[in-house]
């Protein structure tokens, strides 16, 4: 049976909490972790990149010397890529790289590392995570009793702007919601804080 210290804001150990072993007790997947991380990532490109071959750049219409007798090597345009302000040889250009990874997998991978933090002792659970006006000074010293001030995400069960807006200016801290929660922004994290509530949502859904 899986179980975790719960503490509040002010770092006090106020109780304990039980982990659902179906989401936080399973054996991590790293190559269905790798597969979605780097999903997570090519979905995220802009693919605006762009650049013009040698059938779209301007000028180059005359033939710059004769084809034979000069000494020099044949030319047919000066706008072939060997030339300064030619065409791009298989030039990018806008494209999605986006794609999509089935249900299961997705869930696989998120379960893994969401388990991987248990077992690292890098889950921290909080009674409840509020803040009754926007304070960056108070939500970093909340970090910081907490064991949470380093690399940090910060999961609450629904949006909250107070909460958003205390952590949006720390280095380091990413906050989100229990609904929202991806693969990426986790294995990026040092320590996961997560409200007892969305701890609930989580293993709702996933379990």
């Amino acid at each position: 049976m899986l179980k975790t210290n719960v503490y509040d804001m002010s770092g006090k150990l106020v109780g304990e909490i039980e982990l659902s072993e179906a989401v936080f007790g399973v054996e991590a997947n790293q190559s269905v972790v790798h597969d979605v991380v780097k999903n997570h990532l090519a979905n995220k490109r802009q693919g605006t990149q762009s650049a013009l071959t040698r059938a779209e750049v301007s000028g180059g219409g005359r033939k710059p010397w004769k084809q034979k007798g000069t000494g020099r090597a044949r030319q047919g345009s000066t706008r072939a890529p060997q030339w300064t302000h030619g065409g791009v040889v298989f030039a990018p250009k806008p494209r999605d790289y986006s794609y999509t990874l089935n249900k299961k997998t997705r869930r696989l991978a998120l379960k893994s590392v969401l388990s991987a933090k248990v077992a690292e002792e890098n889950l921290i659970v909080i009674d409840s995570i509020k803040m009754d006006a926007p304070k960056t000074k108070d939500f970093a010293a909340f970090l910081k009793a907490v064991g949470a001030d380093c690399k940090a995400l910060v999961v609450t069960a629904a949006p909250d702007a107070n909460v958003v807006k205390s952590g949006r200016n720390i280095p380091g801290c990413e906050v989100t919601f229990a609904n929202l929660i991806n693969v990426y922004d986790v294995i990026n994290a040092k320590k996961l804080v997560v409200d007892q509530e969305a701890l609930r949502k989580i293993e709702e859904v996933f379990a």
